[in-house]
């Protein structure tokens, strides 16, 4: 469901340091929000690894399971306290591994969210980021290795969990020439996306990493408008000075590319914004 139009500016994806690998707690991502003049402000930490049995298996990675009710309740508190000053939503980004999401349901389903991110952090059972991970595949091996990323990105976008996909050509971080390999993996995987009614990030943490730009590409936001996938913004901050990092540009980049709005989301609901 699309409600009215309105003119806030947002950002849907901050960290903080409950997943081990993040500075400052979420009131300083709330402040450096509300400092730079934004009108809505996502939290949307790592969620816990729901379908591992340990409380705490990748303290580097993301929050314990027996913190995850602590991340909801101060989540709600600061929504409250700023709530005359900036709009807090509750969000999390959370990991699709096939054959495993029922864990994650199970939790999920327990708490208030406004929203929430799927991600595709591991792929043939080895994180996108690693770096050298290409380095030893021949050509066929790397192209089914980019199949198999968007196959996965296909799975979470149906899996009826998620209302934002996380950086979608995430995998080029630390290997830029991801995007060169060739294959039709992303003009299959947009339609489905569309079809699944949810919306792309812009995530602007690329800028961070060796590829040293956005995610996903401008060409795959040109393919995503015309198959008329939806996009939002998120900085992915781990630190606070980052929150609403390049909003403005990012907006003027999609105004060019031809899109005429984005979304937030509140309580699962769309809500539009003009570009």
């Amino acid at each position: 469901m699309k409600n009215n139009h309105s003119t806030s500016t947002f950002d849907l994806h901050t960290h903080h340091e409950r997943c081990g690998h993040a500075e400052g707690n979420i009131e300083a991502y709330i402040k450096a929000a509300i400092e730079n003049g934004l009108d809505v402000i996502g939290i949307a930490d790592h969620a816990p690894y729901f379908h591992k049995s340990e409380d705490h298996p990748s303290p580097r990675i993301t929050m314990a399971k027996s913190e995850f009710p602590n991340y909801v309740e101060e989540v709600l508190l600061l929504k409250e306290k700023y709530k005359d000053q900036i709009q807090v939503l509750l969000g999390i980004e959370c990991d699709f591994f096939p054959g495993q999401m029922e864990h994650y349901q199970k939790e999920l389903q327990k708490y208030p969210f406004d929203y929430i991110i799927g991600s595709v952090h591991f792929v043939e059972n080895i994180s996108i980021f690693k770096k050298g991970r290409f380095e030893e595949l021949t050509n066929e091996q790397k192209k089914n290795t980019k199949e198999e990323y968007y196959h996965l990105i296909e799975q979470s976008a149906c899996s009826g969990m998620f209302q934002v996909l996380g950086h979608i050509d995430a995998m080029k971080a630390f290997y830029p020439e991801f995007s060169k390999i060739e294959t039709e993996a992303i003009e299959k995987t947009l339609p489905i996306l569309a079809a699944a009614d949810l919306a792309i990030e812009i995530n602007t943490s690329g800028k961070t990493k060796d590829a040293g730009g956005w995610y996903p590409s401008d060409e795959i936001l040109e393919r995503a408008l015309y198959y008329g996938v939806s996009v939002t913004f998120g900085s992915d901050a781990h630190v606070p000075d980052r929150v609403g990092d390049e909003l403005s540009i990012v907006k003027q980049r999609l105004k060019e590319i031809g899109f005429k709005e984005w979304v937030y989301f509140v309580g699962k609901e769309r809500q539009s914004v003009y570009l």
